[in-house]
Formats: structure tokens, C-alpha cells, sequence
């Protein structure tokens, strides 16, 4: 039985438009992260899952340990939901109330870590926690900046980026009793969310394995250096650093205690162009066919699925079964009905489903309130995404 004919028997009982799971490409995708960590733990992104029930299947294999949510209020439900005790919030959080939330709930404090890179993120904190004591983690600048800085490639995040940088807010920290240094992190965007594959384009890509090769070079040096001048002042409990793209080569870095990673879980087609690691779809939404507007074309129901990020086709999402579609250029993927062009159109047939991968992960997750977990060709059960359970976090 080939992939369409799977999907398509596992899901006869269900009425699309809907999303999927595939939980043995789920579980592969999940050991060969772990195999690609080499022993060191990796913390889960969930804003890249935005499921809890498989935020649970992913905490139960050996390998994965703790979380990183991406808002207070989502680490604060997670946490009080027994999904886990470890959860890191990748950004920094200006929601009093939910400070004073945490800070009003022991066990949550507990489990809880903030992320801060400024003076003015550990006043807004004490503020706010009032005589509680709150976790923190300091963000680190991961981002490449070669021509003696004239050229910045990476994420626009911390400001903090040498060992005295962070040193410096190390002290401050620990001259405030309300807040207890966990952690440092750093997320090299350079090198973990940018293929080195680009499709067409080998000398673009060769160019990026160069850039990636210089880029892991100057911040393993960095981060060394960072972690020694931050440990010279106190223990830390964990370096985070990585990525889905980067997982392999950020865990060869001893300064590094864990990984962070969670896109690979769901393979989504942004993630198809990278030369260390080859993933399995797992994570899938189909579309009815509606219409047939005269040959070549099939149109479906709905599909205007795109990601965040900058404004180019990349953000589209991708027609993937039957092979042989693409969109309209003058149409694209719609807000309420997507015509798709080819010769396969032609043997699709009006309630026929064609399946689609979006371009980033947790983002398909927004779009449904279900996932429909399917292993084979066996339909297994339906769980509810974040929006399923009544949370809009973002």
C-alpha cells in the first residue's frame, strides 16, 4: 500500500478538511533526534507540537527531558497539567499578571525558569513576583557577526553577547535575592533554522555550509567562554543551546548540557533541506477536493495555511499527495478555497482529499482544533490541540 492509499484508508471515517499525525514517522523522527544528541538530553519546543498529548508521548521516550514553552501562560498551564516539571520559557515575558501568578503558586516556581537579558526584564520581574523567588535564565547573542561585526546573520535577539557581557548581568542577578540564576541559553538561528540544501540553488548552498562552518567555529569558542566566566560565579543547572537543524552539531560542544528541538518531531517541509539529517512527514492536513474547473485543475476547500517568517513562497504551504500539483500564481494557497494545477488533477474526483505539509510545525496546530493520530494504516484516536483546549497563547 503506498503513503497516499495509507493516509487515505487510516482517515475513512473522517470528513476533511482535518490534520494528521503519523506516529511512526513520529516516534522515527524522535529517536533520530535523540541518536543525533549522542546522550545528551533534549529539551522540547512546544510552541513546534502545541499538542499536550504528544508533548506527553515525546516526554516518555528516553532522550527528552523538559520542555520549552514559549509564553508564561502557556509554561504555567503545562506545569500545573503534570506535562512536566521542567519548563523553560524561550522569551522574555512582560505579562505581570502572569508573574504574579507564578510567583503565587510554589510548585509552578519550582518548575518554572524565565528568560531575561536585560536590567529592565529583572526589575519588571521583582516587581511583580513581590517576595517570591523566580528561576532565570540569561539569553546569550548566538547570531555571526564576521567584518569585524559590519554583517549580522542570525536571529535579532539578546543584546548580550561577550563572556564580560554576560558575566557582568550574571553579578547583577546574583545581587538580588529574588531571583535565582538557573541556566544560559543561546539559539544559533544561523545554523539550526536554515537549510544548507536550498532546492535549485547548490551555490547558495555552498555558500551557507561556509558561513554555518565559520559561524559553529566562533560561537563554540564564545560559549565557552561565556559558561567558564558565568561558572567562576555560580553553579548552573543547565546550557541550553541548538536546534532541530542543529542538534548533532551543537551536542558535540561540552559547555552545552542540553538541546533544544522540536520542529523535527513534526518534519515540517521547511525542514527538508539540510545535508546532516533526513526526516519523515509526520504531520499532515487534507483538503477536499470541491471543484473541478476544467482540466488540470482540482480546487479544495480552504488552505490559506501559512507560516510566519518573511513574506516568500517558502511560507506557502506544500501539496504533497497526489505528487505532481502546485498552486495557481495568481491564486496561491486561499482563505477559503485553493485550485491546484497538474496533471495529477486529473484523476482526483469531487470529495477526493489531497494532503498537504505546512512549512513550519506547531503553526499547522493553530489552523485545527484536533489531531487525528493515526499509526499504519490504523486510525487511533483523536487528541485536541492547544486550540482544542481553549488556548491562544499567540
Amino acid at each position: 500500500m503506498n503513503l497516499r492509499d495509507r493516509y487515505d484508508a487510516a482517515t475513512a471515517g473522517l470528513e476533511a478538511p482535518f490534520a494528521v499525525v503519523d506516529l511512526a514517522a513520529f516516534r522515527a523522527n524522535a529517536a533520530d533526534l535523540v541518536r543525533r544528541a549522542a546522550g545528551k538530553p533534549i529539551r522540547i519546543a512546544s510552541k513546534s507540537v502545541r499538542c499536550r498529548a504528544l508533548l506527553e508521548e515525546a516526554l516518555a521516550m528516553d532522550g527528552f527531558a523538559g520542555l520549552m514553552a514559549f509564553t508564561l501562560p502557556e509554561a504555567l498551564w503545562l506545569a500545573r497539567e503534570g506535562v512536566s516539571d521542567d519548563v523553560l520559557v524561550a522569551y522574555p515575558t512582560a505579562d505581570r499578571g502572569a508573574i504574579a501568578e507564578l510567583a503565587a503558586d510554589p510548585a509552578a516556581a519550582r518548575a518554572i525558569t524565565l528568560m531575561v537579558d536585560c536590567p529592565e526584564h529583572l526589575d519588571l520581574i521583582e516587581q511583580a513576583a513581590g517576595d517570591a523567588r523566580v528561576r532565570v535564565c540569561v539569553d546569550i547573542d548566538a547570531s555571526y557577526r564576521p567584518l569585524g561585526g559590519r554583517v549580522r546573520i542570525g536571529a535579532l535577539r539578546s543584546p548580550l553577547r561577550t563572556p564580560a557581557d554576560v558575566a557582568a548581568f550574571a553579578e547583577r542577578i546574583l545581587k538580588r535575592p529574588g531571583l535565582h540564576l538557573a541556566g544560559l541559553m543561546a539559539y544559533e538561528s544561523q545554523i539550526a533554522g536554515v537549510g544548507d540544501l536550498p532546492p535549485g540553488r547548490p551555490a547558495r548552498g555552498r555558500v551557507i555550509r561556509a558561513m554555518q562552518q565559520r559561524s559553529r567555529m566562533e560561537l563554540a569558542r564564545r560559549r565557552a567562554a561565556i559558561v567558564r566566566a558565568v561558572r567562576e560565579l555560580t553553579e548552573l543547572e543547565f546550557v541550553n543551546g541548538g536546534g532541530t537543524g542543529s542538534v548533532e552539531k551543537t551536542a558535540a560542544e561540552r559547555a552545552v548540557t542540553e538541546i533544544a528541538a522540536g520542529s523535527g518531531l513534526y518534519q515540517p517541509h521547511l525542514f527538508d533541506y539540510y545535508s546532516n539529517f533526513t526526516g519523515r512527514p509526520a504531520a499532515l492536513f487534507a483538503l477536499p477536493v470541491v471543484r473541478r474547473p476544467g482540466p488540470g485543475v482540482a480546487t479544495c476547500l480552504g488552505g490559506g495555511y501559512l507560516a510566519s517568517g518573511p513574506a516568500d513562497d517558502v511560507r506557502l504551504p506544500r501539496p504533497y499527495l497526489p505528487a505532481g500539483l502546485s498552486f495557481d500564481p495568481n491564486e496561491g494557497a486561499g482563505e477559503v478555497q485553493t485550485p491546484l494545477l497538474g496533471h495529477a488533477a486529473d484523476d482526483l474526483r469531487i470529495g477526493d482529499r489531497v494532503w498537504f505539509r505546512h512549512t513550519k510545525a506547531g503553526e499547522l496546530c493553530e489552523r485545527f482544533a484536533d489531531l487525528q493520530l493515526i499509526d499504519g494504516d490504523r486510525f487511533v484516536r483523536t487528541v485536541p490541540t492547544y486550540r482544542g483546549e481553549g488556548k491562544t497563547f499567540l
